[in-house]
Formats: structure tokens, C-alpha cells, sequence
């Protein structure tokens, strides 16, 4: 008998975890960064929440640095746009708010040491 590769996955590959899709949506989102802080918005502090219904509904709650930020238009958007980009993600629906109103110790430790505060 000869011995053949085959498509089954051994211990050690099935043992490794697939990331979750609210896990790789929080990934997408650490790509989008704050024009005016060197620091991506996830670890300032401006996502509140990233809830998953379904496997491929999205719901995010985040908010601004202040309500006259000038990236209002642009950041929710882009938000928006890489986390659709995430694979089977069908819906989006973002909420923006300012309750309770962002400061900075809503900021990751990594984020205050970044830029001296920590």
C-alpha cells in the first residue's frame, strides 16, 4: 500500500481557530486611522460596540473625538466600507453617537503610549 497525501486536515491544522467574523471585521476597522492621530480609531477608543447577528450582519456603534470632528463624514464612512469588505459579510448598519462623549481614557494602553500619555 502506498502512502498518499491526503486532504484531511491533521490535529494540529484543524486545532488552529478561523477568526470569527467579529473578529476579523475589528481587524478590518483597525485599518482605518484618524486623520488628525497617528493611532487607528479602534484603539482611540471610537468603536463602542461591533455586534455580529447571524454571521453576516453587522451592527457598529462608534463615535467622533468631538461632534465637530472634521472627518465626520468620512470616517463613519469608511468604517463602513472595510467592514463590508470582510468575506461574508452582507450588511452594515453603523450608529453614531456621542453618548457617552469620547475621551482619552478611552484609549487603548497601546494607543497612550503611542503617543506619550502612558
Amino acid at each position: 500500500m502506498i502512502d498518499t497525501p491526503s486532504d484531511t486536515p491533521t490535529p494540529a491544522a484543524a486545532a488552529e481557530p478561523t477568526p470569527n467574523v467579529r473578529d476579523r471585521v475589528i481587524e478590518a476597522i483597525k485599518t482605518v486611522y484618524d486623520p488628525e492621530i497617528p493611532i487607528n480609531i479602534y484603539e482611540l477608543g471610537l468603536i463602542y460596540e461591533v455586534r455580529v447577528e447571524d454571521q453576516t450582519k453587522v451592527f457598529i456603534t462608534m463615535t467622533l473625538t468631538t461632534p465637530n470632528c472634521p472627518s465626520a463624514q468620512s470616517l463613519p464612512r469608511e468604517v463602513e466600507q472595510v467592514s463590508r469588505s470582510v468575506e461574508g459579510v452582507e450588511s452594515v448598519q453603523l450608529e453614531l453617537t456621542f453618548d457617552p462623549p469620547w475621551d482619552k481614557t478611552m484609549m487603548s494602553d497601546a494607543a497612550l503610549f503611542s503617543i506619550g500619555l502612558y
